[in-house]
């Protein structure tokens, strides 16, 4: 449950009300919900109840983690195996577990053609040293690879991609990091496949003393972040047909020997990058590139529209040009909860809709051009979630949902948020929970 105490940070409104102040504020919120239903938005009511949960998970590891919702399947990883669920029914559909006594180390963040892609190996011992396409409508693997694993200190984040038709992976780079002795020079690190049939399809041209530590896929490139000189950071942007490098551009210096989270790759169409922000109020901002890998717009974690939880990957969002974030403000005494929407290919802000007050962000979804938001409603309502959806073009309230529940019950936030037809599902990574709760108005 998010906690809205602390020094400097009390968001509790006294209930204790001057006789003489209530009626204007009565008329003025009278007002606004005559105001709001002629804008067509519903009125708060209604419920959620849960329609299933998946299986509580234990032992959990901060690797192999990633949840899908494709067509009417839910999809998770762990370490330990890759799990389907009839969405509408929370009916077992198939699960996948790595072969011998390997693991999951990583997978992609995104699906492509009903494909992910699972980086898998002995931990401890060889390593990620095995790339594989995952079928998520039947739970098998299509094609597999070797891979060039790191050591115990390999970072697992943004491995592999999909998109465009193919699959990209980049084989390790640690012992370059350390000692100059790279397992695999950087000109040969980055390399694309097939993606139904795993044929390669080519490896890219790197800059020389450069090594690709994160990748990203979409339909027409491929973009990258690569260290180079042991100092510096930099995005490279790659024809998805060829592996042809289309640009590059300066991400800043680099702090530490080995991948640290300086930069998250949001976005390979277009390119968008984090920088920073990966803890609560920690700066940091959102770096935008055009199609010749030039600045088009830079959006802090902070300004007049407060603060970004750019730290919880479940409050951001890129989808249809667009950048949604969730953000808080402080009024006066109070703590307001927004969502903001940025458009990408200026970086101009588009809209923004207070969603709480007094509560937190929990988690947001945007698909089929509504955003639907999470809210926890604060603790002097006991803890218990709001659901709001708004119009994603323009931040029109749709729906709110006074949900009755409090979703995370106290074993961690979502991870993720998907909406299937009418349907919200929760996602949790967390050992202890349920990774997926699926709710239904009522």
């Amino acid at each position: 449950m998010t906690d809205n105490t602390g020094p400097g940070r009390d968001r509790r409104l006294s209930g204790r009300q001057e006789p003489g102040r209530f009626r204007p504020l009565l008329a003025a919120v009278t007002a606004l919900l005559v105001a709001g239903f002629a804008m067509g938005c519903s009125a708060p009511g209604g419920s959620l109840r849960v329609v299933w949960e998946a299986p509580v998970d234990s032992g959990a590891m901060d690797y192999g983690n990633g949840a899908w919702l494709v067509g009417d399947t839910l999809v998770r990883s762990r370490f330990d195996a890759v799990t389907a669920f009839d969405a509408g029914t929370g009916k077992s559909r198939w699960e996948y577990a790595p072969p011998g006594r390997e693991h999951i180390c990583a997978v992609s963040r995104q699906a492509a053609d009903s494909v992910v892609l699972i980086a898998r190996g002995s931990m401890p011992g060889a390593g990620c040293s095995t790339v594989a396409a995952l079928d998520l409508t039947t739970g098998r693997e299509r094609w597999h690879t070797p891979r060039t694993p790191g050591d115990l200190t390999e970072t697992f984040t943004d491995m592999v991609a999909v998109g465009g038709g193919i699959a990209v992976l980049r084989d390790a780079d640690d012992m370059w990091a350390l000692d100059t002795r790279p397992a695999v020079p950087g000109s040969k690190a980055l390399r694309a496949f097939d993606l139904r049939t795993g044929a390669p399809r080519w490896t890219a041209d790197i800059s020389e003393g450069c090594v690709p530590e994160q990748v990203a896929a979409g339909e027409r490139q491929v973009v990258a972040v690569l260290a180079c000189a042991r100092t510096e950071l930099r995005l490279s942007a790659f024809d998805a047909a060829r592996g042809r490098q289309r640009w590059t551009a300066p991400l800043g210096g680099r702090t530490t020997p080995v991948p640290d989270g300086q930069v998250t790759l949001r976005s390979a169409e277009p390119a968008v990058v984090q920088t920073g922000g990966t803890t609560e109020g920690g700066p940091g901002a959102f770096l935008i590139f055009g199609a010749g890998g030039e600045a088009t717009g830079r959006i802090g974690t902070t300004g007049g529209y407060g603060t970004v939880q750019a730290h919880t990957p479940a409050l951001v969002a890129v989808a249809d040009g667009r950048l949604y974030l969730g953000a808080e403000s402080r009024e006066r005494e109070a703590y307001r909860d927004r969502v903001v929407a940025f458009d990408l290919t200026s970086g101009r802000r588009v809209w923004l809709e207070d969603v709480a007050v007094a509560g937190g962000l929990r988690a947001l979804d945007v698909t089929g051009g509504r955003v639907t938001v999470l809210a926890d409603r604060g603790s002097r309502h006991d803890g218990l979630d709001e659901l709001r959806v708004l119009d994603a073009a323009t931040g029109d309230e749709k729906e709110s949902v006074e949900t009755g529940l409090d979703v995370d019950r106290g074993q961690g936030e979502p991870a993720d948020l998907f909406v299937y037809e009418e349907l919200v599902v929760a996602v949790r990574r967390d050992a202890g929970a349920p990774p997926f709760s699926v709710y239904a108005r009522e």
